[in-house]
């Protein structure tokens, strides 16, 4: 279940410095399991307990691109949202997420270049105030020019 402010559009000319949007959502094992599913990533320290105890994270660890796709989510449908077009990603895994975690996934504009319709973004994913993802994320926002 995701807990989202409003989906919808910010187009370049109403997004400003420092604007920010938000989700949560809690890891499942069937997010993980379709996770796996769809990337074809089946390895065992995702998918199984057994496996999993014996590494260094000491059990199942969600993939760090699930976390990753919950930046991607608050930037295509919220900052800016619909019609957004993704130029780049820098990602940094910090910590694990585990099966049951709620991740606090929060973009925050750091650069606007209004001509270019380009938007610079600090990206952090955390669970229980505990940063586990940071990076950045470059954009094409949408425009109400080209509408």
């Amino acid at each position: 279940m995701l807990d989202n402010l409003p989906r919808g559009t910010i187009c370049i000319e109403d997004i400003e410095m420092g604007m920010s949007r938000a989700l949560q959502k809690v890891v499942t094992d069937q997010d993980i399991e379709m996770f796996a599913q769809i990337s074809t990533d089946h390895n065992p320290v995702h998918l199984d307990d057994d496996y999993a105890r014996d590494t260094i994270f000491e059990g199942r660890i969600a993939h760090g691109m699930l976390t990753a796709g919950l930046i991607s989510a608050v930037i295509g449908e919220q900052l800016p949202g619909h019609g957004t077009v993704y130029l780049g990603q820098s990602l940094r895994f910090l910590a694990p997420v585990r099966p049951g975690d709620l991740v606090h996934a929060e973009v925050t504009v750091t650069d606007i270049d209004p001509a270019k319709r380009r938007v610079r973004m600090d990206c952090l994913c955390s669970v229980d105030g505990k940063k586990v993802l940071v990076g950045e994320a470059t954009v094409l926002a949408p425009s109400r020019k080209f509408d």
